[in-house]
């Protein structure tokens, strides 16, 4: 029987994994430790091998797709062999795993079925003239309206471009109009009350007409009747027409009503056209599409020129303000594998440990003097980061409740010292782990790290290489940062954050002197540090910066 071929989970974070490159194609022989294809994780990209010999009979996922993990991607089997009872088999498998995924589709069909009352439906009331008026949405930021005024009560006569109510939004009161000719049927929102974007709050149409059915439907809108009433409320670029009659209210620097469509609004400002220059031909004078259109700019400074000459102090105090017209670009791209996982670690890291920080000044003289020294006689360069991580892991074996991690029920205390050392790379962020590195020499550290950047850099690192770590070193100082907070790596307890050694005074022996101090910052997860136990923990790192031979006893 042919072998089915899954996505392996590669690292413990993988959810889903990228088919960066297949080495085999459909038809080709394949061996038991061939690889098949390389695969991009959230953290590197990583040969996929085969278990089975055969013959490649299916591929299922074509290059630069991402698939979960334990999906189907291949089947490997006899030539010519029948792979379809295999894969329809495995499909069989995951229906049957999963019952609960298909029982929402058949809810969802359930409400797409309008809701039928005493009456006519809405998509039936539609085809008699009778049209629904649902709250618009006014703001990109608007969930509801409040009704402020109504301008109709019910029995009252509507025409197409009547302004039926006022609505107070989140940003500012505007207009509303019904898009329909008729008789005010029904009011579904009183004065000062609020309603849902897309509630029903009032019906117009053929008087007499029996809308219990609308009604009796609620404010969800039917499916097929949907896209109508959101073009009638909300203006969609679909009906031009309507979109230019279509009021929303502005002020001007006098304090005036200017009543102009939002296609007019938009037009005037891609233009740089003063409303207030403009005058409006459709009834109220409402500025409509073809008045921005139409608006000469020549027109428009004659009139100031005269206004000028009837009242040059009011003239002199209006400043000219230069027309600047620019262009809104960006561009998109798909969010990578790492960069999904790092979103996903961090958000459930923020939100789930109560995070707190410490910071501390640390005078590196004595660490500078060492670290030059050292470089002298050592057979590789070591970094202000490689002492850092050197005196974290000898502090952490001093204080182990900052060495731990909470895991629910229980607090995990770390007798040993792995390091992660987060790494910036192309789509984001690597921490490979120094494990042991109280027993480390700084030499073996330094090249440790240098080690674990060039792999970081050539997505060469394995799942081995960052797992385990107990705490975590975030270093921007590099980069010029002074002082900053990170979010820490779950499932460690606390992150230290280090910044850049800054050349500034300092007072010593009571007199004012040249120093170099770097800050530290360490977040803390409060279930398992407390704020005395963190304090603790940065004055031994402290003493051991600031003294660095101590490293060495």
């Amino acid at each position: 029987m042919a072998d089915i071929v899954k996505m392996p989970k590669m690292s413990d974070t993988m959810t889903e994994g990228v088919m960066a490159k297949w080495h085999k194609k459909v038809g080709d022989k394949v061996k038991s430790g061939d690889v098949l294809a390389e695969v991009e994780t959230d953290k590197a990209t990583m040969d996929l091998e085969s278990y089975w010999d055969g013959t490649l009979l299916f591929v299922g996922v074509e290059e630069g797709k991402a698939v979960p993990v334990d999906a189907v991607i291949a089947v490997i089997g006899k030539e010519g062999e029948d792979y379809k009872a295999a894969l329809e088999a495995e499909s069989g498998n995951q229906k049957a795993e999963s019952p609960k995924e298909e029982a929402p589709k058949s809810e969802e069909k359930k409400e797409e079925a309008p809701v039928q009352g005493g009456g006519l439906s809405e998509e039936e009331l539609a085809k008699k003239g009778v049209t629904v008026i649902r709250m618009p949405l006014l703001s990109d930021t608007m969930t509801e309206g409040v009704i402020a005024e109504w301008h109709k009560k019910v029995g009252d006569k509507v025409k197409d471009d009547d302004i039926l109510a006022d609505v107070e939004t989140d940003k500012a009161t505007m207009e509303v109009m019904g898009y329909a000719t008729g008789t005010l049927l029904h009011i579904g929102v009183e004065k000062g009350s609020a309603a849902k974007v897309n509630g029903i709050i009032a019906i117009v149409g053929p008087e007499g007409t029996d809308v219990s059915g609308i009604l009796a439907g609620g404010d969800a809108p039917a499916a097929k009747s949907e896209s109508k009433d959101s073009e009638k409320s909300e203006g969609l670029k679909t009906e031009a027409p309507k979109e230019e009659e279509k009021a929303q209210v502005v002020s001007n620097a006098n304090g005036g009503r200017i009543i102009a469509s939002p296609l007019a609004k938009k037009i005037a400002k891609d233009k740089g056209i003063d409303l207030a220059q403009v005058s409006g031909s459709a009834e109220g004078g409402r500025i409509i599409k073809k008045d921005i259109e139409n608006y000469k700019p020549a027109v428009a400074s004659q009139q100031s020129e005269s206004s000028k000459s009837e009242s040059p102090k009011a003239a002199a105090a209006t400043p000219v303000i230069p027309t600047y017209v620019g262009e809104v670009k960006f561009t998109e791209q798909p969010v990578s594998q790492m960069r999904k996982v790092i979103a996903k670690r961090l958000a459930e890291s923020l939100f789930t440990a109560p995070h707190f920080y410490l910071t501390v000044s640390i005078d590196m003289d004595g660490a500078m003097a060492a670290r030059t020294a050292i470089n002298a006689v050592a057979p590789v360069k070591v970094s202000f980061n490689d002492i850092v991580i050197k005196a974290v892991a000898i502090a952490l074996k001093k204080h182990p409740a900052v060495n731990s991690s909470w895991g629910g029920d229980k607090i995990r205390f770390n007798e040993h010292t792995n390091i992660g050392v987060a790494m910036a790379v192309e789509d984001g962020l690597l921490v490979p782990v120094v494990r042991f590195a109280d027993g480390k020499s700084l030499s073996h550290i330094s090249a440790e790290v240098k080690d674990f950047g060039a792999k970081a850099k050539a997505k060469k690192l394995q799942p081995a290489d960052w797992e385990g770590s107990t705490f975590t070193v975030s270093n921007l100082g590099m980069f010029g940062i002074d002082e900053f907070t990170s979010i820490i790596n779950s499932p460690d307890g606390a992150i230290l954050s280090v910044g850049a050694i800054q050349a500034v005074p300092v007072v010593k022996n009571g007199a004012v002197v040249p120093g170099n101090v770097m800050k530290l910052t360490l977040g803390c997860d409060h279930r398992v540090v407390d704020g005395a136990t963190g304090a603790q923990f940065l004055q031994t790192l402290k003493g051991l910066l600031e003294e660095p031979i101590r490293l060495l006893a």
